[in-house]
C-alpha cells in the first residue's frame, strides 16, 4: 500500500467517528434520509447511504432520534428529528469535540 493510500485510509478512520455528532447537529430539524445525505456529503461530511441509513436505525433505537414517516406526498418519507436525549448527547459531543480540537490544534503546533 502506498502512502497515499495509507493517508486516504487513515483519513476515512478520522472521519467516520464524526457522522453521528454530524447527524445529531442536523437534525435537530427534521430531515429525511436522502436530503440528510445530500446535506453531509454537501458539507464535507463524506457518507453513503448503506452507512446512513443503519446509522440512523441504530440512533433511534439508542434513543437519540424519533422519527416519523410523512405520507402527504406521493411517496412517503421517513424524518428524522433529535429526541430530547440526542440533544443532551450532542451538547456533550460537541463540548468534546472542542476540546479534541484544542488539544489536536496544541499537538500539531509543537511539532510543527
Amino acid at each position: 500500500m502506498s502512502v497515499e493510500e495509507l493517508a486516504l485510509s487513515q483519513a476515512q478512520e478520522l472521519r467516520r467517528g464524526t457522522v453521528v455528532l454530524a447527524c445529531l447537529a442536523l437534525l435537530r430539524q427534521p430531515q429525511y434520509g436522502y436530503a440528510l445525505l445530500e446535506t453531509l456529503n454537501g458539507a464535507g461530511v463524506t457518507v453513503d447511504g448503506n452507512t446512513l441509513y443503519p446509522l440512523l436505525r441504530r440512533l433511534e433505537k439508542q434513543g437519540l432520534l424519533t422519527s416519523e414517516w410523512n405520507t402527504d406526498e406521493s411517496r412517503p418519507r421517513k424524518f428524522y428529528r433529535t429526541s430530547p436525549d440526542g440533544d443532551r448527547v450532542r451538547a456533550g459531543l460537541v463540548r468534546e469535540w472542542q476540546d479534541l480540537v484544542a488539544s489536536i490544534s496544541r499537538l500539531t503546533k509543537e511539532t510543527a
